[in-house]
């Protein structure tokens, strides 16, 4: 083999160990961060649940599946590509996101109990 059909051949090989997406890959990850964003956005205008705090976790729970669908479907993290390397880059980023989103929701809670209350405009003359 020459070295410049070497060369091509290299730059066109998708054999590297390496995860590659597919159009079909592509477009059931695009599906489902569709949905992922579409089903939230409509609980909070249509206003499906009467409780605040059962949407805000929902919306969260949809957040980390969309987190997921991103990694395995864009980013194409599995247990099989770079010797299972990526499975423990998808727990780390779990583990970062848990740490965030909760330490986020308790930083909220306790700057919404911890403000000044609200004046009662009632009783100004």
């Amino acid at each position: 083999m020459s070295t410049k059909s070497k060369v091509e051949h290299d730059v066109h090989s998708h054999d590297d160990g390496h995860a590659h997406g597919s159009l079909k890959s592509y477009l059931i990850g695009f599906g489902l961060s569709v949905i992922l964003t579409a089903v939230p956005f409509w609980l909070v205008m249509s206003g499906a649940l009467d409780s605040k705090q059962a949407t805000g976790l929902i919306i969260m729970a949809f957040a980390v599946v969309q987190i997921v669908v991103h990694m395995i479907f864009f980013l194409h993290m599995n247990v099989r590509s770079e010797n299972g390397w990526t499975i423990l880059a998808l727990i780390f980023t779990l583990v970062l996101v848990i740490i965030t989103l909760t330490g986020s929701l308790w930083v909220m809670y306790h700057l919404n109990t911890n403000m000044m209350p609200a004046m009662d405009m009632s009783q100004i003359p």
